[in-house]
C-alpha cells in the first residue's frame, strides 16, 4: 500500500505552491519553510477570514493538509492511509505507536484561529508521544513496526453490514445508564458457554465494551453521551435492538458486485456481445466482470447516492444527537428502494441465470468455454449468501422498523462473529434456577 499522500492532495498543492510563490515572491519549500511564513502568503490567497464554503478556501485547506501531513511523515517517519472517515479520505499514521492525524482537521482548526503556527505546537506534541511510546521500559525495542495496512484495518471503516433494529428495543438501550447496560452485559456474557464463545474472548469483550461503559457518565442517558463515545452507542444498538443483520463486506463488493447482481436480476436474455468484449474474455477478464459490465438492470435503481442505490433523501440519522458526529457510522435507510428486488430474488434463479450467461459466453466464442478467475466461485456465493441476508433484513421490517447501514472498520467485522454470540445471549431466554 503506497505510503505517499492522496492524489486529490497532492493535486491541490501544486497550484497553492504556484500562487504562494508568486504572491510572496519566494520559494515555498515543503520541508523548510516555516508556518509563520507560509501564513503570510495564505493571508493574501484568503483574502479575508478562513471560510469552509468558499471553494478557493477549500482549495488552500486541502493544499495546507497535505504540506502538514508530508512534514508529519518526514519528521517520524508517518506514512498516509486511506481513511473514509476524513473529509479528505486519509490519515497519517506512525510505525512506532497507534497513533492517527487527520492533517485537513488540524489545519482548518489552525486556520480558522488564524495561527498557522499552531501546527507546529501539534506536531510537538505528536512527536512527545511517539517517543514516550518508542522509549517507555514496556516498549520492548525491536517489535514489528506498524504499517500503512494496519492503520486500514484498524481505523478506515471500509466495511458495510445492514440490519434491522426493534424500535422499543433501541429506545430502550439508548435511554438506558451505563451502567445498567453494563450490567446486562456481563449477564449475558455468564450465561455463555466456552463452546459459543471461548473465555479469553468473553473477557476481551468485557474489557474493551464494559470497561468503555464504566468511563461514561453514570447519571447520564447513554444516548447524551454520543458525542464522547459514539462507536459506544453504535455497537449497543446493533447488540441490544438488531433483530435481522446482513454479514459484513467490503464496500466495494456491495458497491460493484452485490447490489449491481440484485438490480441486474433474471434477463430472459443478454446483449449482444461485440468483439472487445470477446477479446476481453480471451485475455482473462472474469465471466462474472462481464456480466456485471455489459448486462443492462432489469429493475431501475438511483444514478446517484450511496451505492448507487439509496439517493440523499434516503438517508437520516437515527438520532437527533448523532447530529454532532462529523461521520457516522450508522445511517438510517429508507426500505423502499430495495423492498421489491428483495422480495423477487431467489439464489436458484440468481445461479441459473450465471449459469446460462456462461453458456452464452461459450457460444459466442465458438463452444469455447470462458476460463473464471480462482476465486470467480466464492465471490459468486457470498455474494448471493448476503443477498439472502438482505432479503431477511428488509423484507421482515415493518414500517416502524428502522433499517440501518453500519460502517465498520476490517477489525469490527472480524469480531462480527462474536458479536453475533453476545447479541443472541441479550435476547434469549434467562433460565433461573430456584
Amino acid at each position: 500500500m503506497p505510503r505517499v499522500a492522496p492524489p486529490h492532495l497532492q493535486a491541490a498543492f501544486e497550484p497553492f505552491r504556484e500562487a504562494w510563490q508568486s504572491a510572496q515572491g519566494a520559494a515555498l519549500d515543503v520541508e523548510q519553510t516555516p508556518w509563520p511564513e507560509v501564513e503570510k502568503g495564505v493571508i493574501k490567497l484568503l483574502g479575508g477570514p478562513f471560510r469552509l464554503e468558499q471553494p478557493e478556501h477549500q482549495g488552500v485547506a486541502f493544499a495546507l493538509a497535505f504540506l502538514f501531513g508530508e512534514r508529519l511523515a518526514q519528521a517520524d517517519d508517518g506514512f498516509w492511509f486511506p481513511n473514509r472517515d476524513t473529509p479528505e479520505n486519509a490519515m497519517v499514521g506512525f510505525p512506532d505507536a497507534i497513533l492517527t492525524v487527520s492533517p485537513l482537521g488540524a489545519v482548518m482548526d489552525a486556520l480558522r484561529k488564524s495561527n498557522l503556527a499552531l501546527l507546529d505546537a501539534t506536531a510537538q506534541e505528536i512527536h512527545r508521544s511517539i517517543a514516550t511510546v518508542k522509549f517507555s521500559p514496556t516498549a520492548g525495542g525491536g517489535g514489528a513496526k506498524l504499517q500503512a495496512e494496519d492503520y486500514v484495518r484498524l481505523f478506515d471503516p471500509g466495511f458495510l453490514q445492514f440490519a434491522a433494529l426493534d424500535p422499543a428495543k433501541l429506545k430502550t438501550t439508548w435511554e438506558s445508564k451505563p451502567d445498567k447496560l453494563a450490567a446486562e452485559l456481563r449477564d449475558a456474557l455468564g450465561r455463555i458457554t466456552d463452546k459459543e464463545m471461548p473465555r479469553e474472548a468473553k473477557a476481551q469483550f468485557e474489557s474493551q465494551i464494559v470497561g468503555s461503559l464504566r468511563k461514561l457518565d453514570p447519571a447520564k442517558a447513554l444516548i447524551e453521551q454520543t458525542a464522547q463515545a459514539p462507536r459506544i452507542v453504535e455497537l449497543l444498538a446493533h447488540l441490544f435492538a438488531t433483530t435481522h443483520a446482513t454479514g459484513s463486506a467490503p464496500a466495494e463488493f456491495w458497491d460493484e458486485v452485490i447490489l449491481p447482481l440484485l438490480f441486474i436480476g433474471n434477463p430472459e436474455k443478454f446483449p449482444p456481445l461485440d468483439a472487445e468484449e470477446l477479446q476481453a474474455v480471451e485475455q482473462g477478464v472474469d465471466p462474472l466482470a462481464l456480466f456485471l459490465d455489459v448486462v443492462p438492470f432489469t429493475t431501475p435503481a438511483a444514478e446517484e447516492g450511496l451505492l448507487g442505490v439509496f439517493p440523499n433523501e434516503d438517508l437520516s440519522i437515527p438520532h437527533p444527537s448523532f447530529g454532532q458526529l462529523p461521520s457516522p457510522r450508522m445511517i438510517q435507510l429508507k426500505p423502499d428502494r430495495l423492498t421489491g428486488p428483495l422480495q423477487k430474488f431467489d439464489p436458484a434463479k440468481a445461479k441459473e441465470t450465471q449459469a446460462r450467461f456462461a453458456a452464452y459466453l461459450q457460444e459466442k466464442r465458438g463452444g469455447k468455454a470462458a476460463a473464471a478467475a480462482p476465486q470467480s466461485d466464492q465471490m459468486k456465493e457470498a455474494a448471493f449468501t448476503l443477498l439472502g441476508d438482505l432479503k431477511e433484513v428488509f423484507t421482515t421490517a415493518k414500517p416502524e422498523t428502522p433499517v440501518v447501514l453500519r460502517r465498520l472498520t476490517e477489525s469490527e467485522a472480524m469480531s462480527e462473529p462474536a458479536v453475533s454470540v453476545v447479541r443472541r445471549a441479550l435476547s434469549g431466554p434467562r433460565i433461573i434456577l430456584a
